[in-house]
């Protein structure tokens, strides 16, 4: 956008106080969840033995 970060962090602080909340929506990736790891572990551990079976997963 050709912003400075000087100018884009003033105009997200105005925002904040003007609206008072975060502009934009926070999340956290799926990918780094609990079970989503877990899923990753199991996999490797299949690799490293030789048994894995490669198919995609619905995070």
């Amino acid at each position: 956008m050709g912003l400075s970060m000087t100018t884009a962090f003033t105009i997200f602080a105005k925002t904040v106080a003007r609206e008072r909340r975060i502009p934009f929506e926070v999340s956290a990736d799926p990918f780094y969840s609990e079970s989503n790891i877990r899923h990753l572990e199991k996999v490797v551990s299949g690799i490293d033995a030789g048994t894995a079976k490669f198919v995609e997963r619905e995070i």
